[in-house]
């Protein structure tokens, strides 16, 4: 009887599994690797948006408080007289009176 050969030699398989393994290795060290460089910078470019978008709110909150303050300043009287004089050209006038006189004559007296 004539042995078949078989179609992987035993050595050669070893050797091939030993020369594949340090190369998955490296290729899923580097892969690894890339991957946390892509992550670590995508959650710096986060916080750095959220950094600004928090500096923009304090603006905004500081605009807000100042606009409520001149608003509040504006409605005082003593501003609003003033701009009244002095921009408008507004002066006072003196008070009128009415006066009312009622014939008491006229009047229905009922007991």
């Amino acid at each position: 009887m004539v042995k078949q050969k078989s179609r992987f030699n035993p050595r050669k398989q070893r050797q091939f599994l030993h020369s594949i393994i340090p190369f998955s290795l490296v290729v899923v060290a580097i892969s690894g690797l890339i991957a946390y460089l892509w992550i670590y910078s995508e959650v710096d470019e986060t916080l750095k948006e959220l950094e600004i978008q928090q500096s923009t709110v304090v603006e905004l909150n500081d605009e807000i408080s100042n606009l409520k303050d001149n608003i509040e300043y504006l409605l005082r009287v003593d501003v609003l007289t003033s701009r009244a004089k002095n921009d408008l050209g507004m002066v006072f006038t003196t008070p009128e009176t009415i006066a009312i006189y009622v014939d008491k004559s006229t009047f229905n007296e009922t007991k």
